[in-house]
């Protein structure tokens, strides 16, 4: 539940600061008109991501057995790929996000293309979206009630929009430094878990060996199937039982990523 509010939350936000910082220059530079484009290309966006997110849920119902294994596993391959990308660019990019986005805005209006206002507003969407729905399909695979994750979701994107909107209006002092590096070390235990959970699915079709198939067992003291043990299975993949080359996955992942992220200096997010 958690793990899908965080998702929805960071990547909602990141699209909201987006288009809020895009509207946020059109309304500075008395260049209202541009709104349209800008709320055409968002609707846009959301519903090619819900397409999308339409297409991965239905054709995952359509595998079974070993092929549903191997479809789950490589999805999950994917989500932490992009999800690390993600983390990682937005980290890179935050120094000058702004300035680039005031641009691009600039040279769009120089040339009187509301198609160009249009189709910022929609790779912004889709970008978050189709990331959005990657990360929500993996975390599906081990979320215990459906209907709880939907709804936390829900409530993750609704706070996004919010958030956003009061940032827009200048009403908002949210600490976006702060925001960012402790979601971004959050996510990166949720991509670790997904990484451990990829290779499970692996194991089972012995397309990589799991070498040694339980390293430990701590069902006893954290069931997988306790509100506890689904919690944490759900926001950290929690594997009771884990096979060598899950556990060997999972810290080298983490080990690389959070000491990449946290100890090398990083750029000052904002303007």
């Amino acid at each position: 539940m958690l793990g899908s509010f965080l998702i929805t939350f960071r990547e909602g936000l990141e699209a909201a600061l987006i288009i809020g910082i895009i509207l946020a220059y059109l309304a500075k530079t008395r260049n209202r008109q541009g709104f349209k484009p800008i709320w055409i290309g968002t609707a846009l966006g959301a519903l090619i991501s819900l397409v999308a997110g339409g297409i991965i849920y239905f054709t995952a119902g359509e595998f079974q057995g070993s092929a549903e294994h191997i479809f789950e596993g490589t999805t999950m391959f994917i989500a932490v790929g992009v999800l690390t990308w993600m983390i990682f660019w937005m980290r890179k990019q935050a120094i000058n996000i702004r300035a680039h986005l005031q641009t691009q805005i600039q040279l769009a209006l120089t040339v009187g293309s509301s198609q160009a206002l249009v189709v910022m507003a929609l790779l912004a969407v889709v970008r978050e979206g189709i990331e959005t729905v990657l990360f929500l399909f993996a975390a599906t695979r081990t979320a215990e009630s459906p209907f709880t994750f939907t709804l936390a979701g829900l409530v993750g994107l609704l706070a996004a929009v919010l958030i956003g909107y009061a940032i827009y209006k200048g009403s908002s002092r949210f600490n976006l430094r702060a925001f960012f590096n402790i979601t971004s070390g959050v996510l990166l235990l949720f991509a670790a878990g997904l990484l451990a959970h990829g290779i499970h699915e692996f194991n089972e079709v012995s397309f990589i060996p799991p070498v040694i198939e339980h390293v430990w067992n701590t069902d006893g003291l954290i069931s997988e199937t306790s509100t506890f043990g689904r919690f944490l299975t759900a926001l950290f993949g929690y594997n009771a039982n884990p096979s060598l080359t899950e556990t060997i996955a999972y810290f080298i992942y983490l080990t690389v990523t959070l000491s990449s992220y946290f100890l090398i200096k990083k750029p000052r997010i904002g303007s």
